[in-house]
C-alpha cells in the first residue's frame, strides 16, 4: 500500500495521521490552512480548538471520562497535548489553546513519516487509501465531491462560538471563585444576578438582533451547542436550568444560592482569558456587547473576541459508513471527525484514533481490531455506524450507547464506573490479543 492520504489536520485528521505514522505508515497530511481559512479558524496551527477550550469532565463515572482514558492507553496525541498544556478547570480538563495546537503541530511536521502538503483538497487521489477528516467547515468544492459521492450532500446544523473577556475587566466585586458542587479547586469565576437582573437580561436577549446565518433553524440547532438567545426564547427559565443554573454554588458574599449565574471558565495558561460558558451565540458584535454587558460583573467588560455562529456538515452516516468509519460504497475512503456525527473535540479525536488503528492494520496485513460495543471508542462508532434510530442526530459519547453490565449494580454513579472499568479491562486485552495495538 503507498501512502495514506488525511485530508484535514483537525482533532481527527491529527490523531489519525499520528497513529499512522508511529505505526510505520507514510502518511500525506493536506490542510488547507494557511493559505484558507474557515469562518470559524484564525491560526495556522493543527488541532485548532473553536467552540471550547474544555475537553470536559475526567471521572469514570463519565462517559466522556471514559473514553479519554482509552485513548490515553491507546497512546493518543490529542491527550499527550492535552495533559502538556492542562490549566485549571475544577474537575474538567482544560487547556491553554494555543499551547494545545502548538504542541500537535510539531510533533506532526517533525514526523519522519508524515509530509505536511499545505492545500486546499478538492478532489481525492485514485487508487489510494484517503481519510477525509475535514471538520463541520469543509469546503464548498471538497462538500460538493462528497455530496457526489454519497447520493445525498448530508445535513446540516449550527454550532456556535462563546465570547472570550479578560480577567482583568470583570468586576470581581460583583463575582467570585468556586467550581460546582466544589468539586475540584475553585477555578470558575461566577457572576450572579438577581431576579430582575435576570428577567430583564432574557428580554434583551431575545429581542437583540442576530448576525445572518443562510438557512437557520431554531429546530435545526444541535441541542449540545444551541444559541444562548435561542434557550431564552424558549421560556423564561430556561437558562436557569441551563447555562446559568445556580444549582450547586453558594455565593461566599451572601452564603447562600443566587438566582441565576453566569460562569466564566479560563481560557489560557495564563488565567488572563476567560469564556462564557454555554454562552455560544450568533447574535451581532454590538448586540453581544450591548447584551452580556447587562451581565453585573461585566458591565466593563473587554470582549477580546465575540461569538461567531457557522454552519456544520454532516453525514448520514449509518446508511454510508461501517464500523471503522469507511464508506460502504468504496471502502478505500474513510470519514473521521465531526462530520460523521460524532460531536465534542473528544469524540472527534476518538474517531480518528480508530481510523488511523484499523487503517494501519489493513496496511500492515494485520487482523482489524473490532473495537466492542463494550468500549467507549467502539460503542461510539457502531452508534454512527446504524446504531442510531430514526432521524440521524450528532452523539457525544454516553453511557447508553455502551452494552449495558448485564447484571444490576445500586446508584447510577457505582453502575457507570463499574461500566467504565469493565471497558478498560476489554481494552486492555485486545492490547494483549492485536498486534496492531502493540506497535
Amino acid at each position: 500500500m503507498g501512502p495514506v492520504t488525511v485530508v484535514g489536520a483537525g482533532l481527527a485528521g491529527s490523531e489519525c495521521a499520528y497513529q499512522l505514522a508511529r505505526r510505520g505508515i507514510k502518511v500525506r497530511l493536506v490542510e488547507m490552512k494557511p493559505g484558507k481559512y474557515t469562518p470559524a479558524h484564525v491560526s495556522p496551527l493543527f488541532g485548532e480548538l473553536v467552540c471550547s477550550n474544555s475537553l470536559r469532565g475526567d471521572d469514570l463515572s463519565n462517559a466522556v471520562g471514559l473514553l479519554k482514558e482509552e485513548l490515553r492507553r491507546l497512546g493518543s496525541l490529542i491527550m499527550e497535548s492535552a495533559e502538556a498544556n492542562r490549566v485549571a478547570a475544577g474537575g474538567a480538563l482544560a487547556v491553554d489553546r494555543e499551547g494545545f495546537s502548538k504542541y500537535i503541530t510539531e510533533r506532526l511536521r517533525s514526523h519522519p513519516n508524515i509530509e505536511v502538503v499545505e492545500a486546499e483538497a478538492v478532489d481525492f487521489p485514485e487508487g489510494e487509501e484517503v481519510v477525509i477528516a475535514t471538520g463541520p467547515l469543509t469546503s464548498d468544492a471538497l462538500a460538493e465531491k462528497i455530496a457526489a459521492l454519497c447520493g445525498e450532500p448530508g445535513l446540516h446544523f449550527y454550532d456556535a462560538v462563546a465570547p472570550i473577556v479578560t480577567l482583568e475587566s470583570v468586576d470581581m466585586s460583583n463575582a467570585y471563585f468556586a467550581s460546582r458542587y466544589g468539586k475540584g479547586t475553585a477555578d470558575y469565576v461566577n457572576c450572579p444576578m438577581t431576579r430582575e437582573e435576570y428577567t430583564a437580561f432574557v428580554s434583551e436577549l431575545r429581542a437583540a438582533k442576530e448576525a445572518p446565518a443562510h438557512g437557520f433553524d431554531d429546530g435545526a440547532v444541535f441541542e449540545g451547542c444551541m444559541p444562548v438567545e435561542v434557550m431564552a426564547r424558549r421560556g423564561e427559565d430556561t437558562l436557569r436550568y441551563g447555562p446559568m443554573k445556580p444549582v450547586g454554588l453558594v455565593n461566599p458574599n451572601t452564603g447562600g444560592e443566587d438566582y441565576a449565574v453566569v460562569q466564566l471558565r479560563r481560557d489560557n495558561a495564563e488565567g488572563t482569558l476567560y469564556n462564557l460558558v454555554g454562552f455560544q451565540t450568533h447574535l451581532t458584535f454590538g448586540e453581544q456587547k450591548r447584551v452580556f454587558s447587562m451581565i453585573p460583573a461585566l458591565r466593563e467588560a473587554e470582549f477580546v473576541r465575540y461569538g461567531v455562529m457557522h454552519r456544520n456538515t454532516y453525514l448520514d452516516s449509518p446508511r454510508l459508513l461501517d464500523r471503522y468509519y469507511r464508506l460502504r460504497s468504496e471502502p478505500r475512503l474513510s470519514f473521521a471527525g465531526q462530520m460523521t456525527g460524532v460531536e465534542g473535540y473528544v469524540e472527534s479525536a476518538a474517531s480518528g484514533m480508530l481510523v488511523g488503528i484499523e487503517t494501519a492494520a489493513r496496511a500492515l496485513g494485520l487482523p482489524a481490531v473490532d473495537f466492542p460495543q463494550e468500549t467507549a471508542i467502539g460503542a461510539l462508532a457502531l452508534y454512527v455506524s446504524g446504531g442510531s434510530v430514526g432521524n440521524f442526530q450528532p452523539m457525544n459519547i454516553n453511557f447508553g450507547i455502551i452494552s449495558p453490565l448485564g447484571y444490576r449494580v445500586k446508584g447510577k454513579r457505582n453502575k457507570n464506573a463499574e461500566i467504565s472499568k469493565r471497558a478498560l479491562a476489554v481494552l486492555d486485552g485486545l492490547a494483549e490479543t492485536k498486534e496492531v495495538m502493540r506497535l
